[in-house]
């Protein structure tokens, strides 16, 4: 079987991961790059080994193109998405999937009618930590589920914001550090956790300057179960702190803390909990904490290779379209309920 084609649109420093993954996956080839500036794709491709072009309509001509990888600034993957969906080929967009929920809306109205998959990317998913806590929480091992909160507390200096002229603008980066760096948070939670029902919030910028969004967030959640939970965010907090997701019920609790699991404890132990707590107990990467370059790109390659499987088998992707707005309708209302002071039902 031929590797399927794919092309990156966008060469920063989310891309770099990307291909990276791309070029250990036994069943994936990248073939091209694609970006404005005509110097860095040029050193993209080269690095990489593949044709590197500012002009999309040539990397979408391809005909061992299948499929397509946004990794533009946020607020621009509409208009990549709308032509790479128009090309007939497979969408799959870094986080967020965009920047309000109406340009969500059209990505996913574009992919169904050229007949293409969209899918999103929160690598969080795919750590094994994660798999596993997930597999506890469908089997019922929390119990009633009571509470779901998850912590972003990291830290990016103010050259951060300075480089590159997206960030940290409401235009392109569509909020701060709740929508740029904790959505992988929220996606893990409302994976484990279930729909938000209510959100009540505060944001601030209280540590950068030349932004016009929040550095920090906090947002009290109400889940469709019923459960309570508290979502904080920021860039603000220096050092900078491991992110951890933590779900309770009345039968049990499980933290995770980047990849790793910090508690796995249940009222009825079962064979295996022990092992699984002394697997993914080993101290955490420390994730973009810190540093956003950090960030392992392993993660991203078991993402692409299961929309590549989705793909192949006709199926729905771990993290499909309706997942990926799922996260920003949260992020949303938690804009919304801080502008406005009131409570605010996810849209």
């Amino acid at each position: 079987m031929e590797p399927t084609g794919i092309g990156i649109v966008g060469v920063g420093m989310v891309s770099e991961m990307h291909a990276r993954a791309i070029a250990e996956l036994p069943d994936a080839r990248l073939v091209g790059f694609c970006s404005r500036s005509d110097e860095n794709v040029r050193r993209a491709a080269a690095t990489h080994g593949c044709q590197g072009t500012t002009d999309l309509a040539e990397l979408l001509s391809r005909s061992d193109l299948a499929v397509v990888i946004v990794a533009t600034p946020s607020g621009t993957h509409l208009e990549v998405t709308e032509a790479a969906a128009q090309a007939g080929k497979h969408v799959l967009v870094e986080k967020p999937l965009e920047i309000t929920l109406e340009r969500c809306d059209a990505m996913i109205a574009a992919c169904e009618k050229a007949g293409v998959l969209l899918g999103g990317v929160f690598q969080s998913r795919f750590f094994d930590a994660a798999r596993v806590a997930r597999d506890a929480v469908e089997g019922g091992r929390l119990g009633r589920p009571s509470l779901g909160s998850a912590f972003v507390r990291w830290w990016r200096d103010q050259s951060y914001y300075d480089d590159g002229g997206w960030k940290g603008t409401q235009a392109l980066d569509g909020g701060g550090a709740l929508m740029n760096q904790a959505i992988h948070a929220v996606d893990l939670l409302l994976w484990l956790m279930g729909p938000v029902a209510e959100v009540t919030a505060s944001t601030a910028t209280l540590a950068h300057e030349r932004i016009d969004v929040e550095d920090t967030a906090v947002a009290s959640l109400r889940f469709e179960s019923g459960a309570l939970g508290v979502l904080e965010a920021s860039t603000a907090t220096h050092p900078g702190f491991l992110k951890r997701v933590e779900v309770s019920g009345d039968r049990g609790s499980i933290v995770l803390e980047e990849e790793h699991l910090r508690t796995f404890a249940f009222a009825e132990e079962r064979p295996g909990d022990a092992e699984v707590r002394a697997r993914f107990s080993a101290t955490s990467t420390g994730g973009g904490a810190a540093d956003a370059a950090a960030i392992s790109h392993e993660a991203h390659g078991r993402n692409i290779a299961d929309f590549l499987a989705a793909i192949r088998d006709d199926r729905t992707p771990l993290v499909d379209a309706a997942a990926a707005r799922r996260a920003v309708a949260v992020v949303r209302a938690v804009y919304e309920a801080a502008a406005s002071r009131s409570c605010v039902i996810p849209g």
